[in-house]
């Protein structure tokens, strides 16, 4: 039996489905992300639990939702994204309605693991693994638009959940978080995607496999897959550590906290710069973009490494950074099919995230015992740079090695 027409007019056109996802994208990203911080003191305040509780809350949504990466994409793989991204956006609104009433340590860290699993089945990957299925011939202009507007989250929603604490309250203003994942994220994935019945994308065989190999199984065997898992596992490192030590390490170079908070801020502004441009010139396959882009993410850590550098070398370290990772969304987004194949793209694609999201929660901390030894963050930046060559080596290598 054949398909039905509807997938197929969505490969034709699709650009309204890709403008709703890249909006639920911005919503989520902006709730789900973004807002955890600017509830951290209202609730220290309100609930007497200490940073170190309440960050760990947050640590543990990042591992479940690492754990949660590969089964989902499976399962986008085999059933589409509809039912798993609704129902991460119905749970998500769930989660902050609970958290809007909690009172106990255990709840909290039992809604953040809800959470965690929102974060595997709402964000980046779940929608690139759609769109690449639904689009196989052209997913990689529309994962650049979907990062475009996602790159906004930040800017549109710390302003405006600050606004809602401000005026609501912490509790009040969860519930209009909850509002927002079941007013606009939930008709989104529900109503609108409808990916079901599209048909697996033809993808080309590697000749030194057998045929009967899932694609999984394939991608353990290909040197390609290591090296991608190898790189966007230090990227992580490397993104994780940076961001979490920012401020404590420009306070020990003593720059004045105004200084780093205007300088930090530009870093939003270059990641969606980064996407524009390549949004704007000619097609290149992410071959091409990726080598160029993890070449930058050593240089620019290079800008850190000069104790006197200042604020200027600060300026450089963020433009180049922001610049670099703003691209490199695109490529994680990517490189999978580019440089192996499209079939079981949810699957690989999750099974390489889950090592970087232990990262993520290990990185920072891992950063901090080695300034507690030393004493300085002088090694731990070196470490740090040695890390951001391992993204560039093993990427490069990847691409050596890509299925041709």
């Amino acid at each position: 039996m054949s398909p039905s027409p509807e997938p197929t007019d969505f490969r034709h056109n699709g650009w309204p489905l890709v403008m709703a996802l890249s909006f639920a994208q911005l919503v989520s990203w902006g709730t789900i992300y973004y807002g955890f911080a600017l509830f951290v003191v209202p609730m220290e305040e309100a609930l007497g639990w200490n940073r170190a509780t309440l960050n760990g809350a947050m640590s543990l949504g990042s591992l479940v939702g690492g754990f949660c990466a590969y089964p989902v994409g499976r399962l986008i793989d085999r059933q589409g994204g509809r039912l798993l991204m609704s129902a991460g956006s119905l749970v998500a609104s769930l989660m902050f309605v609970v958290w809007s009433q909690v009172e106990e340590v255990w709840v909290f860290y039992a809604l953040w693991i809800g959470l965690g699993a929102t974060k595997a089945m709402t964000l980046y990957d779940p929608v690139f693994a759609v769109v690449t299925r639904l689009f196989p011939d052209n997913f990689r202009r529309r994962i650049t638009i979907i990062t475009l507007l996602g790159g906004l989250a930040s800017t549109a929603f710390v302003p405006l959940t600050a606004f809602f604490i401000h005026w609501l309250g912490w509790r009040d203003a969860l519930l209009a978080l909850a509002a927002c994942n079941l007013l606009i994220c939930l008709p989104v994935h529900a109503l609108w995607l409808r990916d079901r019945a599209a048909p697996p994308a033809p993808v080309h065989t590697a000749p030194d496999l057998p045929q009967s190999r899932g694609p999984m199984q394939r991608a353990l065997r290909h040197p390609a897959f290591w090296a991608l898992l190898v790189s966007f596992t230090a990227f992580t490192t490397v993104a994780a550590s940076l961001t979490f030590h920012y401020f404590p390490l420009v306070a020990e170079r003593g720059v004045p906290q105004a200084v780093a908070v205007a300088i930090f801020a530009v870093i939003g502004p270059c990641q969606v710069l980064g996407r524009i441009v390549l949004l704007a010139l000619p097609p290149m396959n992410v071959a091409t973009i990726g080598r160029i882009v993890v070449l930058i993410f050593p240089l620019s850590v290079l800008m850190l490494l000069p104790v006197d550098g200042g604020a200027i070398m600060l300026f450089a370290f963020i433009l180049l950074y922001g610049l670099a990772n703003g691209c490199m969304t695109i490529v994680r987004g990517t490189a999978v099919p580019d440089l192996l194949w499209r079939q079981g793209y949810g699957a690989i694609n999750g099974a390489i995230a889950l090592p970087g999201s232990i990262a993520a929660a290990v990185g920072p901390t891992a950063a901090a015992l080695l300034w507690e030894i030393s004493g300085a963050y002088g090694p731990v930046l070196w470490v740090i740079f040695g890390l951001s060559l391992l993204v560039a080596g093993a990427f490069w290598f990847a691409v050596s090695r890509r299925e041709q």
